[in-house]
């Protein structure tokens, strides 16, 4: 009796808590249908009284501080990709613009980081093992924000399991397996972008679980909260890092499910109730985002004002909204008669001619036109010199005699007097597009085949030519080809250099070229202009045409990133930890840094999931035989809760597998995160046949509900006790690779006190053989490696 009126005193004067993961729909109960409840074993009654969940998430913090700072100054030299987050943060304080496919947000917190420190951005990070000390670095300062933020992680991870009704035990369990990964303390204590990514995810889940569990007490300030709360993390998980965006396709697929369950006519909502739900949730989970994402770009542009290495991936119109920017400062208007030198866009190599001919035939067997050789080439020649040479009548003076777009032009060969020319016979290398020669200019003969469409790049029509600045597709008039290049090198008959041909794809993306130079004008002003160094002021684009240029390039070079890398790996890979990345190396002490996880929190994610997904699968088959081996409210914890955790991990692994791009073990960590939410979940369920419920805020349209509790007993702390020894046990073993500071590996042969010592010290390195131990699984490539040996 005494459980039951625990339970009574407990719910007066208070709402009652509810399920945050159970159903919707409201349940009657009034006080006397409420159940006689067994008293909590001791122990589980203790460890979750508010002191006792308060003491053990501040342990887990501490250490996990601990953990992600020890030592954080080693090594004292550029790691892994500290080369281009470290840069972008120097790049950010010398407001020099730059340009990367991952959205700013986190690397605008290095820069912030880097700011308070005191750091000028002297420095740019060009080479791993590059030395911080010798440089005057305060690297310790950048690294320090990713390290708080992957520390914080930890215990939002215990909130989460905690929000969700989950017991004290069994939220210590899940934080556990990130505590103590070795995965996520590598790539905590480094600048890089990742901590910051998951430190926001978690958020996000947080603030969604909390949303959820609210329900009840719809369109309350409460509620509002922590839906705003929501769409603002998730907002900052999509601006931090690209993938970011699987967490906004993760929320989206819990909301939809939401919102389609409340659409149920069962439930008795009207559609004005179905529509007030889903345009607040489209308020704070779509516009509110959206509001947030557009002003970290907003913020990112205005602070990077002045001209950078970022300039040449952009177009010529937002380049000239760049201090300093060259195109702002050198471009001229063309006139015709000048000479110029023309330069291919992408590759940066001239429009090049010289005597030499085409050979009759080529290597594999077609026959050329032997006409005079059209290349690209990369250095200053005399040979790339061009005059624009009109078709049409010109006044003697004036504008008139400016060069404009969708005119059509002759190029002359200046030290050949050959006009530029292509025809219907196939390039050296590519049968498929057109060859480029030129013609003598005094031969009238084939005059229609050297004519060319000039078409400039987001030009108004009759919009003047400029130098630098004039980026412009050159349009065959017969023929409808583009002259176009590509990286392929021609053979010694044209002295490797680089082919130019006409493209059948006029708007193909290596179509674009610029004048860079011009040699001799027409104009009689241009020699005092180009010795003009007075500072031009940057010209206005809107800020929407920024940000959609932008995010345009983002994708397409994201997509781009197609080069093989050794450390590169399949997402089937990722779950079982079977290879890792190779961050850093140092001869001198044979200590290097392999980011590889914890293999025990790993496998146990993935065997959490693997039990998840059977035992929905039985439960499903149990109940098509009319069995109920599942309580109800057990059920709508695993489908709802669970099954959130089980849709934050699906959507931030199986899209990798659609990706042709360069991929890395650390693409998963987002998705190990839930999986270690899910691997709690099933321990519950397998310990424990109740669960705590109800959790979510009652509210007026639901009555009290009977009180259960999960009672884990001794075994759950005795088992997650066990568990935690052999992650730390494993997360000791492998630290020398975690933090390239091999000075405690004999650890493990030493008392406690000995392993402290150790722990505190480095002035040993790992043998080969030391290595060849912690090398787990034989598709690891460590370095310093013993070489296997075996009697013949």
């Amino acid at each position: 009796m005494s459980g039951v009126q625990d339970v009574r005193q407990r719910n007066k004067g208070k709402g009652i808590n509810r399920d945050a993961s159970g159903p919707s729909s409201a349940v009657d109960y009034d006080d006397h249908n409420v159940a006689y409840l067994p008293s909590r074993s001791y122990i589980e009654s203790f460890l979750n009284t508010e002191e006792a969940s308060a003491a053990v998430v501040a342990i887990l913090t501490i250490i996990a501080f601990f953990t992600r700072f020890y030592k954080i100054n080693h090594p004292d030299q550029v790691v892994f990709d500290e080369v281009h987050f470290g840069k972008f943060a120097s790049y950010y304080i010398r407001r020099e613009y730059y340009f990367d496919v991952h959205p700013p947000l986190a690397k605008l917190l290095f820069g912030l980081a880097g700011w308070f420190v005191g750091y000028d951005g002297h420095f740019d990070f060009e080479n791993i093992g590059d030395s911080y000390t010798e440089n005057h670095v305060p690297y310790v300062g950048l690294r320090a924000l990713p390290a708080i933020l992957g520390s914080l992680t930890v215990p939002i991870v215990y909130a989460i399991m905690k929000e969700c009704g989950y017991s004290t035990i069994i939220a210590a369990f899940s934080a556990i397996i990130i505590l103590f990964d070795n995965a996520h303390v590598a790539q905590s204590r480094l600048i890089l972008l990742d901590a910051t990514l998951i430190f926001f995810l978690s958020l996000t889940m947080y603030s969604y679980v909390r949303f959820k569990k609210l329900r009840y007490q719809e369109f309350s300030p409460q509620w509002w909260g922590w839906l705003l709360a929501t769409g603002t993390f998730m907002a900052c998980t999509w601006a931090s890092k690209v993938n970011g965006i699987l967490t906004v396709v993760a929320v989206g697929v819990a909301v939809l499910i939401d919102l389609w369950d409340i659409l149920d006519y069962k439930k008795g909502h009207s559609m004005q109730y179905f529509w007030k739900h889903f345009i607040a949730r489209a308020a704070g989970l779509i516009a509110l985002p959206l509001v947030i994402y557009l002003s970290v770009f907003w913020v990112h542009l205005a602070i990077l004002s002045n001209t950078g290495p970022g300039d040449a991936f952009m177009s010529p119109s937002f380049q000239e909204t760049l201090r300093g920017n060259e195109l702002l400062m050198k471009s001229h208007e063309i006139r015709y008669y000048d000479t110029v030198t023309i330069k291919h866009k992408d590759t940066q190599v001239y429009l090049h001619s010289h005597p030499e001919r085409y050979p009759l035939k080529y290597d594999d067997g077609r026959i050329s036109s032997q006409g005079q050789q059209v290349t690209g080439y990369g250095h200053e020649d005399s040979n790339n010199q061009w005059q624009i040479i009109p078709t049409k009548a010109l006044p003697e003076t004036g504008r008139g005699r400016i060069v404009r777009h969708e005119d059509v032009i002759q190029l002359l060969h200046v030290n050949t007097g050959t006009v530029l020319m292509t025809h219907d016979v196939a390039s050296p290398l590519m049968a498929t597009n057109e060859e480029f020669t030129t013609w003598p200019k005094d031969d009238h003969s084939r005059y229609n085949d050297t004519l060319f469409h000039l078409r400039l790049s987001d030009a108004a029509p009759g919009e003047a030519w400029k130098s630098k600045s004039g980026h412009f597709r050159l349009i065959h008039v017969p023929t409808k080809v583009a002259m176009w290049s590509h990286p392929t090198q021609l053979p010694d008959w044209a002295f490797k250099q680089q082919e130019i041909n006409g493209n059948k794809n006029a708007n193909e993306k290596g179509a674009v070229w610029y004048v860079n130079e011009i040699v001799d004008s027409q104009d009689p002003d241009l020699k005092a202009k180009l010795e003009e160094v007075e500072m031009k002021e940057p010209k206005r684009l809107n800020f929407f045409k920024k940000f959609g240029e932008l995010q345009l390039l983002m994708l397409q070079h994201n997509a781009g990133l197609t080069a093989s890398h050794p450390y590169a790996s399949g997402p089937i890979n990722w779950p079982f930890l079977l290879s890792g990345i190779s961050f850093w190396t140092q001869n001198e002490g044979q200590k290097q840094i392999y980011l590889i996880g914890n293999i025990i929190g790993w496998w146990a994610s993935v065997g959490g999931i693997c039990i998840y997904i059977g035992i929905l699968g039985a439960d499903l088959l149990a109940r098509r035989r009319g069995l109920e081996p599942i309580p109800d409210d057990v059920r709508n914890r695993l489908w709802n809760s669970t099954g959130f955790f089980i849709i934050v991990w699906a959507v931030h692994y199986f899209p990798f597998y659609l990706m042709s791009r360069q991929l890395f073990i650390h693409h998963y960590l987002p998705s190990h995160v839930a999986s270690a939410l899910v691997a709690g979940s099933v321990l519950s369920f397998v310990l424990s046949e109740t669960i705590n419920t109800p959790v979510s805020a009652w509210g007026p349209s639901v009555k009290p509900r009977p009180t259960t509790y999960a009672d884990h007993g001794v075994k759950a702390p005795v088992m997650v006790a066990v568990f935690a020894i052999a992650m730390f046990s494993l997360y000791l073993f492998i630290s020398p690779l975690t933090y390239g500071t091999p000075g405690y590996v004999h650890s493990f042969q030493s008392s406690l006190r000995t392993m402290l010592t150790h722990l505190l010290t480095v002035s040993c390195r790992l043998t080969g053989e030391q290595v060849n131990a912690r090398r787990l699984l034989s598709s690891w490539t460590l370095h310093f490696a013993a070489k296997e040996s075996g009697n013949i």
